[in-house]
């Protein structure tokens, strides 16, 4: 089982996927990251894919809630090549993609990186985590990032990991949202001034 943290007071089984929805800056990625943090304080391997923020900034932000050094975390980051600054070489804590478009990419990152923690590190739980779906849906249709979805969350489901996944939900219309949702099996809101509430599938 996963422990989502002393915030949201509950757990979840082995191949869950939870989605957090919210208005834009309510403190959708903070939370994720401190599930994540949560799982790598007991030794579970994590795994973040930001398609909004480079590597640097999300491995800082995760490293003001535990030292991580030496620690299974990883992050998979679309920005950085897209930006244009220079070249940057995967390493054994960052793969780059292309973009946010490369969603090809970021489904063989992830792949290779879970293969490591689950086969090559005998790490038999895993977090992952992605922020935000809104910048995918920003740069594809509807379909095609549903599928990417469908496959990746069943990566996850498939290893019996945990998948944490953003989504700003006043940018989106009813039917982008109640699409993307069908994906998941709890979905967790933030708001602007009352604590985040948990709804999952038979909890």
């Amino acid at each position: 089982m996963y422990n989502l943290g002393a915030d949201l007071d509950v757990e979840v089984e082995p191949g869950t996927n939870l989605l957090l929805v919210g208005p834009a800056l309510t403190g959708k990625r903070s939370l994720a990251l401190d599930i994540l943090a949560e799982g790598t304080r007991s030794g579970e391997g994590a795994v973040i894919v930001t398609t909004k923020d480079g590597a640097d900034r999300i491995l800082n932000d995760f490293g003001k809630r535990l030292d991580y050094e030496g620690k299974p975390v990883a992050v998979v980051d679309c920005v950085t090549k897209q930006q244009g600054v220079g070249e940057v070489r995967d390493d054994d804590r960052i793969r780059y993609t292309s973009s946010p478009v490369d969603m090809t990419g970021i489904g063989i990152k992830l792949s290779e990186i879970l293969q490591e923690y689950y086969q090559d590190r005998g790490l038999p739980e895993n977090r992952i985590m992605l922020h935000s779906l809104s910048t995918l849906l920003m740069y594809a249709d509807l379909q095609t990032v549903f599928r990417f979805l469908h496959v990746f969350t069943g990566r996850i489901q498939s290893v019996g990991g945990l998948g944490v996944f953003t989504i700003d939900a006043d940018a989106h219309d009813d039917r982008t949202m109640n699409t993307i949702k069908q994906l998941f099996d709890g979905i967790i809101t933030t708001h602007e001034d009352a604590p985040p509430d948990i709804r999952i599938a038979d909890h």
